[in-house]
């Protein structure tokens, strides 16, 4: 059963972050903030300036008292110690903001807009050192830990790509359609009508793995090797887009939540893990496999990715409502799960140690 932080807001919550110090800090529609403690009360609100939705907020990884946020075409820098009006504010975006990220060094922030620009702000010159593009909306945008100058994104283009900061081209670029396309999966057919627009990226704490949440009800993993990535694993346990992915701290823990109202656990370890000598050659050696077993007597036959992937969810959570957004934090010792959905509560799970 899900426990409902209340008291917060008035309007939908659109985004959720958790500090260092545990710490959460939720951003909703009209320009609504709220923090809150451990025991689920807010200890702050605030109404941004000019009302806009608060679509995007992240801590800074240095400075767990300083909070970036993004409400419409504007960045707000804020003291969470003193939640009043914003310290700066950044507007270098020409379109709606809908994903920030901050790099582990607390020297670089990223922005992810409408128009599918990212402006990439140096914190410290407080000026636009990159500007980088997709073909249709960024939806999604992260910093790699322990990698302060790689950065990787994604877009409804169904663009994956990966970053280095001292280039304003991608290093990598990634179709998610085609690459369904050039595997033969058995549900490329059904592409055009439920295309992998890309929704959301989360980096392992590796730096070198990253998951993407598609429309198409897909979760896939790639490895970054070098100045390229490939994609290790797909699979399927959302009935609808999924709208959120979050690597949790532990090493390949992976939360899921998608429009269908699910919340799904993944434990990636062991099959990331057997990939690490040749991901290659493993990936080749998958489709192999997949399409000898989903051929029978001439036909092909429907076989789903997480069948071929032998990846099933370790945890189901029945949400009921499109999920916004997905965080955790540990309190009293026990990891929680933290949603966001169309309402203006917080809902707060417990997972199983």
């Amino acid at each position: 059963m899900a426990v409902r932080w209340t008291g917060g807001h008035s309007c939908s919550v659109l985004c959720l972050t958790v500090s260092a110090e545990g710490l959460v800090a939720s951003g909703a529609e009209r320009g609504e903030l709220a923090l809150w403690g451990g025991g689920g009360s807010p200890v702050g609100q605030l109404r941004l300036p000019g009302e806009d939705d608060v679509t995007s907020a992240v801590f800074s990884a240095r400075r767990p008292s300083t909070l970036y946020t993004s409400h419409g075409e504007t960045i707000s820098v804020l003291d969470v110690r003193a939640l009043q009006e914003p310290l700066e504010r950044f507007h270098v975006n020409e379109e709606e903001i809908n994903c920030l990220s901050v790099n582990d060094t607390d020297n670089f922030l990223a922005a992810a807009d409408d128009s599918g620009t990212i402006k990439v702000v140096d914190l410290e010159s407080k000026k636009v050192t990159r500007s980088l593009r997709h073909s249709n909306i960024c939806s999604s945008v992260a910093f790699r830990p322990q990698r302060p100058q790689s950065l990787v994104s994604c877009g409804l283009d169904m663009q994956v790509m990966l970053w280095n900061l001292q280039k304003a081209r991608p290093l990598w670029t990634t179709n998610l359609q085609e690459c369904d396309t050039e595997e033969d999966s058995p549900q490329s057919a059904g592409q055009f009508f439920n295309p992998p627009l890309a929704h959301s990226l989360s980096v392992a704490s590796c730096g070198n793995v990253f998951g993407c949440g598609a429309q198409d009800g897909k979760v896939r993993i790639f490895r970054v090797t070098g100045v390229k990535f490939e994609r290790e694993l797909e699979f399927q346990g959302h009935s609808l887009g999924v709208s959120q992915v979050l690597f949790m701290p532990e090493a390949y823990w992976l939360l899921s939540g998608g429009n269908d109202g699910k919340v799904l656990l993944w434990d990636v370890g062991s099959e990331v893990g057997k990939q690490q000598k040749s991901p290659a050659r493993s990936l080749q050696r998958k489709k192999v496999q997949a399409s000898a077993s989903s051929r029978k007597n001439g036909k092909f036959n429907k076989v789903s990715s997480t069948e071929r992937a032998g990846v099933v969810p370790k945890l189901t959570i029945e949400h009921g409502e499109k999920v916004n957004w997905l965080s955790c934090t540990e309190i009293k010792g026990s990891r929680r799960v933290l949603v966001a959905d169309h309402s203006s509560s917080v809902s707060v799970y417990p997972l199983p140690e």
